[in-house]
């Protein structure tokens, strides 16, 4: 466990002290699914943190995770017998699923969605001729 913290603070101090923040297509996805019926807090992917280790084919065709959030029947006991997260998250490619609260970090009653991608703050552009309005 002392080592686990020390990554992670020896992760955040990378991040934080980076030159500018950076800004991702990929953000986090609230799963939300199953969590708020069973008395736990919501599960936060950070699509982004894996997005940077791996190609999209490894959890989307490999491990079969549909391209929508909230389009997998995710629950625990799938994980717990290998398949989504369960694939990696078995105590020996990443931690286990006995560290609840790493996943298990969201607000509840916070829906199943993206939150928070460069994507979804795209502006569309106007039809020609139009004038374009201001970025809010």
């Amino acid at each position: 466990m002392k080592k686990w913290l020390a990554g992670l603070a020896l992760l955040t101090a990378i991040v934080v002290s980076g030159p500018e923040p950076a800004l991702a297509e990929y953000a986090d996805v609230v799963i939300n699914n199953h969590s708020d019926g069973a008395g736990m807090r919501p599960a936060i992917f950070p699509h982004w943190f894996h997005r940077i280790r791996f190609r999209c084919k490894v959890c989307h065709a490999d491990l079969g995770f549909k391209f929508q959030a909230g389009g997998n029947n995710i629950s625990m006991l799938k994980i717990i017998d290998g398949e989504f997260c369960g694939a990696c998250h078995n105590g020996n490619i990443a931690w286990s699923v006995e560290n609840c609260n790493l996943c298990h970090s969201g607000k509840p009653n916070t829906p199943t969605q993206v939150h928070g991608s460069t994507v979804q703050r795209l502006v569309t552009a106007p039809p020609a001729g139009t004038p374009a309005s201001p970025a809010k």
